[in-house]
């Protein structure tokens, strides 16, 4: 029964976000986190510990959602769900294959400027 609840609660946040990002920065949104979720070989790291970028993009969206209406623009959701901890406030990092570790603020900012729609 909990875990019905929750996902509710995570429903409406979801719906929430939907209603308030108009549908070009919802896209943009999508991208970067398709961007997280298709990276080869490179681990994202959170915490200390490192993700492969399936579980790294399911924690971005539940963040989003979770944000709600605090996110509008594709620029809220860098800076407010995938650019540090909100549990330590330690930024988030990606290690790709080459050894290469970058912020993942910096990735997603080189990502959105990328986008084309």
């Amino acid at each position: 029964m909990r875990g019905l609840i929750w996902l509710f609660v995570l429903s409406l946040g979801a719906f929430a976000h939907a209603a308030d990002t108009d549908s070009m920065e919802a896209r943009k949104i999508d991208y970067l986190i398709a961007s997280i979720e298709t990276l080869k070989d490179a681990q994202f790291i959170r915490n200390g510990t490192s993700y492969d970028g399936k579980s790294a993009a399911d924690h971005l969206r539940l963040k989003l959602r979770m944000a709600g209406s605090r996110v509008v623009t594709a620029e809220d959701f860098i800076r407010l769900c995938a650019s540090v901890s909100s549990v330590s406030g330690t930024p988030y990092q990606i290690r790709f294959a080459d050894g290469r570790v970058l912020l993942s603020e910096a990735y997603l900012r080189q990502k959105l400027a990328e986008f084309r729609p």
